[in-house]
């Protein structure tokens, strides 16, 4: 399952976003969205879990919460079908 991580740091790294979220099962990977011309955050990042179950847990769990300073939005990212 895909997850959608709003407002999170300017600071905050892929491996951080990565820790906070293996807590709750298994992360196939974990990044934070950057703008590709500077590099810099984008202020929002991805997660994907494969267990939707954890998944669910950790989106529950983290949502509405205080991460790296920041108070942070979780949620299930859509699929996209093409």
């Amino acid at each position: 399952m895909n997850i959608k991580i709003s407002n999170i740091s300017l600071n905050t790294t892929d491996s951080e976003l990565r820790k906070l979220f293996i807590q709750y099962g298994n992360v196939d990977y974990a990044i934070v969205h950057r703008n590709s011309l500077n590099g810099r955050s984008l202020k929002s990042g991805e997660v994907c879990m494969p267990v939707s179950t954890e998944a669910r847990q950790a989106i529950v769990s983290l949502d509405k919460t205080t991460f790296d300073g920041k108070i942070i939005s979780v949620s299930e990212l859509p699929s996209v079908l093409y």
